[in-house]
C-alpha cells in the first residue's frame, strides 16, 4: 500500500485507478469466464494460483497478458482470428457422422472449442464464442442443405447457434479459471445437461428436428447402442460430452486433472456395466421383407419410369417367400396414383409374389377427416388391392415440405428449392397388421426424417408394432453426407426400442438393422438399383427407454436446475460491497 496526494493507493495502480502494466481494473474476472492466473477466488469460492513466473506478475493482475499463448498475446489475440477459431471448433464434431464416419472423433470434436471458451476474458466473449461455434456446427451438419437453401442456410445457422450462446456462458462458468475439485464435477455433469438442452430444444419439428444429435454418431458402437437401449440417444449424448468435459479437464488445468481422471474412469466403468447388465432383446423367430430400391430415374417422365422400375424389382422377388415388400417414398407420383389401373398393377405384384407391399404415394388426396390437398402416405397393397390401410406423413420438412409463416418467408422458394405448395400432415400414427403372407405381423411405418425423432418409434413399439419401416428419399442429396447418415439413424431406433427396422430408398442408402441395432444383411448403396431381401430376427421384451423414456433429459434438466439453485443461493448470501 502507497501513498499519493493524501490517500492511500493499491500496490501495482496509479492514480488513475489503473493497473501499472495492465488496463483499468485488471483484465481477470474472479469466479467468472476469466483469464488463468489471477490471484483472488474461483468461481467456486476456491483460491486461484499465481501465475508460473514470478508472484509480481500475479500482484499486479496482469497475469493473463504475460502468459505465453494467452488469448491477449497469442494467435487468437485478435477478435477475428478468435471467432474463425471458434466456427471451426463448432464444425469439428460434423466428422464423427456419417459419411466420413469418425465415430471415435465425437469423444474428442468439442475439446478445442471448450478449450477456447474457458479460455473467455469475460461472459459476453464465452457467449459469443459459443453462438460462433453453434454456427460452426449447423453449417457443417447440415451442409449438405446449401443446393436447396443457398444463403438462408446462412441465417438459419445464425439463428440457431444463438441456443449455444448460454451454453458458452456456462462453459466459461465451470471451466474457466482454475476449476477446483467441486467445480470440475460440477463441470462433467452440467455442461453435458446444458448441452443436451441444446439438443432438445432444436428437436422441435420446427427449428429442423433432431439432425444431427450427437449421440447419434455412435450408431455402429456396441456399448453405445447398449446405452441408447436404457436412455435413447439423449443419454448416449450425454456420455459423449461428458467425455469431451472430462478431457478438456485432463488438459486445462493441473489441479484438476486426478479429478478429472477419475471421472472418466467411473464414466467408463459405468457404460461397461450397463452394457453388461442393461436388459436384451429376447428371439422369437424372423421375418422375411424386401426392400426395392429403383435408383437414379431423372429426365421427362421419370415419376412414370421409376414405377416401371419398382415394379420389374419387385417381379424379382416371386418365389423367395418375403412376407413384406418396402417401397421408398415417393415412390408412386400424383399422375400414377389417380389412374385406377395403377391398384391394379399393385394388387397383381402381391398375388404374384404371393406378400403384402407397401408403397409411399406423394399425391392429392383427402383423409378420413374430409381434408383434401397433398400427402405423403404410406398405403399397404394386397392381393385385393389397397387394405385401406394408410398412415399420413406428421412431422414435415421444414421449406421442403412446406414454408413456415409463409407469408413472411415464401421468398425462400425464389432463391432455393423450397416447397411451392405446403403438404397436409397426419394426426395421428397408424400400426398395420399384415393379413397376408406374415400371419399377422404388425408394422409400424414412418415416413422420410421421421425416423430421426425418438419418440415416434417409441409410440409405435408401445402401440404393438413388431417392425419399424421407415421410407425415404434423399435423391435431393445424392452426393452428399446425408443418405447415410439417415440410414444410420435407423441403428438407433432398434436399439432404443428392442425391434428390428427396415430403411427402404429411392436411390440409397437403404439398409435393415436388429433389434440390438446390429446391421442385418447388405446395404444398398447410391449406386445401386436393386431389390434386397432381409431374414430380420424379431425380438420380445421391452427396453428400459422403451418403458421410461426420456428420464436422461428430465436428469439433465434436473442438474441444472441444482446448478441455478446453488448459484441464487451463492448470489443472495453474497455481502454487499463495502464503500470505496
Amino acid at each position: 500500500m502507497r501513498m499519493r496526494g493524501g490517500r492511500r493507493l493499491p500496490d501495482g495502480e496509479n492514480e488513475d485507478g489503473v493497473s501499472e502494466g495492465g488496463s483499468p481494473g485488471g483484465d481477470a474476472f474472479e469466479g467468472g469466464a476469466a483469464g488463468a492466473g489471477r490471484p483472488g477466488r474461483d468461481s467456486s469460492g476456491g483460491s486461484s494460483r499465481p501465475a508460473p513466473g514470478g508472484t509480481a506478475t500475479a500482484r499486479n493482475g496482469a497475469a493473463s497478458s504475460a502468459v505465453p499463448g494467452s488469448p491477449r498475446t497469442g494467435p487468437l489475440a485478435s477478435p477475428w482470428a478468435r471467432g474463425a477459431a471458434a466456427l471451426l471448433a463448432g464444425a469439428l464434431p460434423a466428422l464423427a457422422f456419417p459419411a466420413p464416419g469418425l465415430w471415435w472423433f465425437a469423444c474428442l470434436a468439442l475439446v478445442p472449442w471448450l478449450l477456447l471458451i474457458r479460455t473467455a476474458r469475460s461472459p459476453r466473449r464465452a457467449a459469443l464464442d459459443g453462438w460462433l461455434g453453434g454456427i460452426g456446427f449447423v453449417v457443417a451438419v447440415h451442409h449438405w442443405l446449401m443446393p436447396s437453401l443457398h444463403v438462408f442456410i446462412v441465417l438459419l445457422a445464425a439463428l440457431l447457434g444463438l441456443l449455444w450462446a448460454p451454453w458458452g456462458l456456462l462453459v466459461g462458468r465451470l471451466l474457466g479459471g482454475a476449476p477446483t475439485a467441486p467445480r470440475a464435477v460440477a463441470a462433467v455433469l452440467v455442461v453435458p445437461s446444458g448441452w443436451l438442452m441444446i439438443e432438445l430444444v432444436r428437436s422441435w419439428e420446427g427449428l429442423g428436428g433432431p439432425w444431427g444429435l450427437l449421440g447419434a454418431s455412435q450408431w455402429e458402437v456396441g456399448p453405445a447402442l447398449r446405452l441408447a437401449s436404457v436412455g435413447g440417444v439423449w443419454l448416449v449424448s450425454l456420455l459423449v460430452v461428458a467425455v469431451n468435459t472430462g478431457v478438456a479437464l485432463l488438459i486445462a488445468d493441473r489441479a484438476a486433472r486426478t479429478t478429472a481422471a477419475a471421472l472418466l474412469a467411473v464414466g467408463g466403468l459405468t457404460v461397461a456395466a450397463v452394457a453388461a447388465w442393461a436388459p436384451r432383446p429376447q428371439s422369437a423367430g424372423t421375418v422375411r421383407v424386401a426392400v426395392v430400391q429403383p435408383g437414379v430415374v431423372e429426365g421427362p417422365g421419370s415419376v412414370a419410369r421409376r414405377l416401371d422400375r419398382g415394379e420389374e424389382l419387385t417381379r424379382t422377388l416371386a418365389g423367395r417367400g418375403v412376407d413384406l415388400v418396402v417401397w421408398g417414398e415417393s415412390g408412386i407420383g400424383a399422375g400414377a396414383w389417380q389412374r385406377p389401373e395403377t391398384a391394379g398393377r399393385l394388387a397383381e405384384l402381391s398375388r404374384r409374389i404371393g406378400a403384402d407391399l407397401l408403397v409411399n404415394v406423394d399425391a392429392r388426396q383427402t383423409d378420413g377427416s374430409g381434408r383434401s390437398g397433398i400427402f405423403k402416405s404410406a398405403v399397404l397393397v394386397g392381393p385385393g388391392g389397397p387394405t385401406g390401410d394408410r398412415y399420413d406423413k406428421m412431422r414435415l420438412v421444414p421449406f421442403g415440405e412446406y414454408v413456415p409463416a409463409r407469408s413472411l418467408l415464401g421468398w425462400a422458394t425464389s432463391v432455393g428449392k423450397a416447397a411451392g405448395e405446403d403438404r397436409l400432415r397426419g394426426d395421428r400414427q397408424v400400426v398395420m397388421e399384415l393379413p397376408h403372407g406374415a400371419r399377422g405381423l404388425r408394422i409400424g411405418p414412418l415416413v422420410c426424417f421421421e425416423t430421426a425423432f425418438p419418440d415416434m418409434s417409441r409410440r409405435l413399439v408401445r402401440e404393438g408394432a413388431r417392425v419399424i419401416v421407415a421410407q425415404s428419399a434423399t435423391s435431393t442429396f445424392q452426393d452428399s453426407w446425408a443418405p447415410a447418415q439417415h440410414a444410420s439413424l435407423g441403428a438407433l431406433r432398434a436399439a432404443e426400442n428392442g425391434r428390428p427396422m427396415v430403411h427402404a430408398t429411392l436411390t440409397g442408402v437403404s439398409a435393415a438393422y436388429g433389434p440390438r441395432g446390429e446391421r442385418v444383411g447388405r446395404p444398398l448403396g447410391t449406386d445401386a438399383s436393386a431389390a434386397e431381401v432381409f431374414d430380420l430376427p424379431l425380438a420380445r421384451g421391452e427396453t428400459l427407454y422403451g418403458r421410461f423414456g426420456d428420464w436422461a433429459v428430465y436428469g439433465a434438466l434436473a442438474a441444472i436446475a441444482v446448478l441455478c439453485a446453488v448459484e441464487g443461493v451463492r448470489a443472495f448470501r453474497k455481502p454487499a460491497p463495502g464503500p470505496p
